[in-house]
Parts: structure tokens; sequence; C-alpha cells
């Protein structure tokens, strides 16, 4: 018998299909914060922001670094349009932390060429990655 509660999630990124399953929940962040989606969920389109992706399914619980994109939310479906999305398998730990490094060192100097919100941006993205790790 069918799970009443599962909604089919579908994860896509420009080089495959990341994940494609049924979930009891999703959670991600968004430009607007972080967001949990049940079935049923109220439909709408969000605009994803770096984080940690979390799929919960009948077997448990999975864990990926997610970086940017669009989510369109229907009752029955969630499908996310990813950048990229990382399973922690696929990180280099030592790049993550290096990244991090260099971001919190953009954000100390904070010269007049420093991009304030791509190194803001790039320091999320590490600390998603090496969260996922560990």
């Amino acid at each position: 018998m069918a799970d009443n509660n599962l909604f089919t999630l579908k994860i896509i990124t420009p080089d495959r299909v990341f994940y494609e399953g049924s979930a009891s929940m999703v959670e991600f962040n968004t430009t607007e914060g972080e967001i949990g989606i049940y079935k049923k969920h109220v439909p709408m389109t969000v605009i994803v922001s770096p984080g940690i992706l979390t799929i919960t399914e009948a077997e448990g619980t999975k864990e990926a670094a997610l970086h940017a994109g669009f989510a369109e939310i229907l009752q029955d479906e969630v499908v996310i349009l990813a950048e990229i999305v990382e399973w922690p398998d696929e990180i280099d730990v030592n790049r993550a932390q290096a990244a991090k490094e260099r971001a919190e060192e953009r954000l100390r100097s904070k010269t007049p060429e420093t991009d304030i919100l791509r190194a803001e941006t790039a320091l999320q993205r590490a600390l998603a990655r090496i969260h996922v790790i560990k």
C-alpha cells in the first residue's frame, strides 16, 4: 500500500538528475529563509539559497549541499532546478575548508574592491559543504 504522505521530489542540475524519488519532507534555504515542505504544501515558486538540503524518505534522512537555484512547489510534487548539489562523498573537504578560509578573509579585509555579497555566498557554500561532510 502506498504511503499517502509522500510526494514526488525531483532535483535537477545542468549536468544530471541529482535525485528523483518519493519523500515525506524536504528542507532547504530560500532567499526568504529556511523552508520545510510536506505533501499538500501551498503551491509556490521560491529562489534557493546556499545551504543544507535535507530529504526525508521512508527509509531515513539524506543530506546534501545545495548551492542555488529555483524550486517549484506543488501539492504532490517538488522540483528543484539547482546550479550545484553535492552528496557528502562528492565533496573535497580540504577544498571546502580552503574556500571557507578565503571567504572569511575577504569579509575581514573589506577593501573597496571586495564584493561582500559574493564573499558571503562563497562562505555559505563552503559551510554547507563542510556541514554535509560531518
